[in-house]
């Protein structure tokens, strides 16, 4: 059901209103957040709206880096709604499954009624068909697309949810911006069969990759509210955690290559980067699962976006200025010089251009970077330079691509990895030997060539 009576901008005003009345008290203001925290990451929990989707995104945000006390109590009760959702009852999951696929539904040998996850949309459950294969089904709680789309058409609330996370992790942000792109993203993942569609596509692009592994679709038991794909075992992020550290930089830059090579071979965006969507194999490999937030970017503005994050890495700023005009980063070109655009780039850019080379990702590295990236002050450029709607996302999946460097403790030659996968240079690495042998016998794009589609 929609979420009754909630409405984030006066939320966020009691907030403000009880941490005034409460700063002069020893430890209040800590147990007034972490009580909070804990009643809101419950209410969202129970919505199966679009509240508990933005509540996920903005558990991403690590405010303890922020230096923000307050946001880190709500970060902590937040991410358990990433994978703690209350399942529904199995009845009505059958009656789901018998409801979406008809006769079908006799193609399963066994289901296991208890869900494997159970997060804002839907739940997953392991099955075996009768042709012997390991499947998961993903499963649409009942009336969760409708009270998605009841809030998605209350323009205001998705905006002022965000204002009110923004104002208590202590950050500024193109609200409205982000609020847009983070709707057109939520209302996708409603929609089975736009990820149906999304899976497809990953599996046939990765098709045969050394490292990289991606499920099956199967169609023939894929609705609107169900969706079924092959099974990929392997390690969870907890466990994945626990290996050795060779191991653990081995899956970094994979996952890193993973994200450089969805735009570099195709024209797909995965914006759901959190590792409750991986699998870890001791083999070396990386497993992907979730494929519901996934931007299929126009030829157009991918291009742009490569050349130039390449122009500020090469110091070209005036081609790389020229490209940004083009894709509508400036309110007003003049408005920015040289140096503050130069200035831009090492914050975006800081673990290629900035830090030594190879990078040890650390929890300090991380935190640089959320913090340049948040700032508060609206003279600096990161501030100034508006980021259109397109790339919305790209900032949330370049935090959670270094918070999962930094919580396994890798060491990447970070800037070797863009150089190989911009086609600038040799890759250096045994993974990056792997991936451009498999990219030439596939006859695919790479680097910085242009797409043939639109």
């Amino acid at each position: 059901m929609p979420l009754a009576g909630f409405t984030a901008r006066a939320a966020g005003g009691r907030l403000v209103a009880g941490l005034r009345q409460r700063a002069g008290q020893d430890g209040a203001v800590e147990r007034f957040h972490e009580r909070t925290a804990e009643r809101y990451a419950e209410l969202l929990g129970h919505s199966r709206g679009v509240l508990m989707k933005a509540g996920q995104m903005m558990s991403m945000i690590d405010g303890a880096a922020l230096g923000n006390g307050g946001f880190a109590a709500y970060q902590k009760a937040l991410s358990r709604l990433r994978a703690d959702a209350p399942p529904m009852d199995a009845a009505l999951a059958h009656r789901v499954l018998s409801a979406e696929l008809g006769p079908e539904v006799e193609m399963f040998a066994t289901f296991d009624d208890e869900p494997i996850a159970a997060a804002s949309i839907g739940q997953v459950h392991r099955a075996v068909l009768r042709d012997g294969r390991d499947v998961v089904v993903k499963i649409q709680y009942p009336g969760v697309a409708e009270a998605i789309r009841d809030d998605l058409a209350n323009t205001e609330l998705l905006a002022a949810f965000t204002r009110f996370a923004s104002s208590v992790a202590g950050y500024s942000s193109d609200v409205r911006s982000i609020a847009r792109e983070a709707a057109a993203r939520i209302a996708e993942e409603i929609d089975y069969r736009h990820e149906a569609r999304a899976v497809a596509q990953f599996a046939e692009l990765y098709r045969d990759h050394p490292f990289i592994r991606i499920p099956d679709l199967v169609p023939e038991l894929s609705r609107d509210r169900v969706l079924t794909m092959t099974y990929l075992d392997g390690l969870d992020w907890s466990a994945a955690q626990q290996a050795d550290q060779s191991l653990k930089d081995t899956w970094a830059e994979i996952v890193f290559r993973f994200f450089h090579a969805n735009m570099r071979h195709a024209n797909l965006l995965h914006a759901d980067p959190h590792p409750g969507n991986y699998r870890f194999f001791t083999d070396g490999t990386v497993g992907f699962l979730d494929f519901g937030c996934v931007k299929v970017l126009p030829e157009s503005l991918r291009h742009a976006w490569l050349a130039m994050n390449r122009a500020a890495i090469d110091g070209r700023y005036d081609d790389g200025r020229a490209l940004m005009e083009v894709a509508g980063f400036f309110v007003d070109k003049d408005d920015i010089t040289g140096e503050e655009l130069a200035s831009f780039w090492d914050i975006v850019l800081a673990e290629v251009t900035q830090l030594p080379q190879p990078v040890t990702y650390t929890p300090e590295v991380a935190a640089r970077f959320l913090n340049e990236l948040f700032t508060t002050d609206v003279d600096r450029p990161i501030n100034r330079i508006r980021v259109p709607k397109d790339f919305a996302m790209f900032p949330r999946v370049q935090l959670a691509l270094t918070h999962i460097a930094a919580t396994l403790g890798a060491t990447l030659p970070t800037r070797a990895i863009w150089n190989d996968m911009d086609g600038v240079a040799e890759p250096v690495t045994e993974l990056g030997t792997r991936h451009h042998a498999w990219v030439r016998e596939r006859g695919l794009p790479a680097g910085l060539d242009r797409h043939d589609h639109p």
